[in-house]
């Protein structure tokens, strides 16, 4: 029994998880409330101060496990072999599926990233730990992406990556503004394009 109330608790916090990104991503923290998680899988409100007692607690999971899914993602593309040029465009890949089907038209952390002086301190430090962990990702691809030849920056490999990491979500941006998913495709990839030394760019074409 106990077994089992342990499993449906869990399920619940799934839902209640998935309910609140897709929340954050089209409303932001703000532009929703526990009524509205309760409203869209249809549970009490009771029910999600039960797992997540308050509203700063439910979006700091949510930003911390779309951390783990991103990490769990790239390592995938890591082990299974790919040199830096895949894993970045794999990177790439993963948010042209997401803002191309609409399952996550945006970033969870950019979303709430527009609202930073208004957020709890509490979110507010998780935000910041999410684009800190994806700056030091890039960092280290770039970094590898240069020893192995594949890639020549016009800069350091830290003010790259934070150009990646602007160009990204500024690409995200207007990709959602304009309603224009293959904006995001296009304005990424040829940034990537650009960073393929000559030579391997031409042999690639």
């Amino acid at each position: 029994m106990v077994g089992k109330m342990t499993a449906t608790g869990e399920g619940t916090a799934s839902r209640i998880l998935d309910a609140g990104r897709q929340l954050i991503m089209r409303r932001g923290y703000s532009g929703f409330s526990y009524a509205d998680v309760a409203d869209a899988i249809e549970i009490r409100k009771a029910s999600i101060h039960h797992h997540f007692p308050a509203k700063a607690d439910l979006v700091i999971a949510v930003v911390k496990q779309s951390r783990d899914m991103f990490d769990a993602e790239m390592a995938v593309s890591r082990e299974g072999g790919a040199d830096a040029l895949a894993q970045l465009r794999a990177y790439i890949g993963y948010w042209e599926r997401c803002i191309a089907d609409d399952s996550a038209p945006f970033c969870v952390a950019g979303m709430l990233g527009a609202e930073l002086p208004a957020l709890p301190e509490e979110v507010a430090r998780e935000v910041k730990a999410h684009f800190e962990n994806l700056t030091v990702w890039l960092e280290h691809v770039l970094e590898t992406g240069v020893k192995d030849n594949l890639f020549k920056l016009d800069s350091s490999v830290e003010a790259q990556a934070e150009m990646l990491v602007s160009l990204v979500y500024g690409a995200m941006l207007a990709a959602r503004a304009y309603g224009n998913a293959m904006l995001f495709k296009n304005v990424t990839n040829g940034a990537v394009d650009r960073l393929i030394k000559p030579a391997r760019r031409t042999r690639a074409s």
